[in-house]
């Protein structure tokens, strides 16, 4: 596990996924920090400096894929899944979880997004601790 030298004393502590999955704030952090990785992977793919939003299907898929759709309530809609995801993803980075450069190599390494999206999900996970 990566270790973060700086503390966000404005992010709560969490006792389970769907917690982290719910919280809207977090979400919109994370829609920033999965743009900033996704980017990156991507430049380093092209060769060349790239910005790009992530769309919220392709992480609605991730998030299903990685079989995470259980912990949310039945009638979530994509939207939400892709919110939980991103929520999910800058969570797993401030915890340590895994530095940007593991995010990004995990991402980049992936020809197939949604794979690699997936797999940052999967890691994130596992490796979260709880309280």
């Amino acid at each position: 596990m990566s270790k973060n030298h700086l503390k966000f004393p404005f992010i709560q502590e969490y006792k389970s996924l769907s917690e982290i999955f719910m919280d809207q704030k977090l979400a919109r952090l994370g829609d920033s920090f999965v743009n900033f990785i996704f980017s990156l992977a991507l430049s380093m793919r092209k060769g060349a400096p790239v910005g790009v939003k992530v769309k919220g299907g392709m992480l609605a898929e991730a998030f299903k894929k990685a079989g995470l759709r259980k912990f949310l309530p039945s009638r979530i809609d994509r939207h939400k899944q892709a919110d939980a995801a991103e929520a999910l993803l800058v969570y797993a980075w401030i915890k340590g979880v895994y530095s940007i450069f593991e995010s990004v190599k995990v991402l980049a390494e992936n020809e197939n997004e949604i794979e690699g999206l997936k797999r940052l999900l999967l890691l994130a996970e596992e490796k979260i601790p709880f309280k």
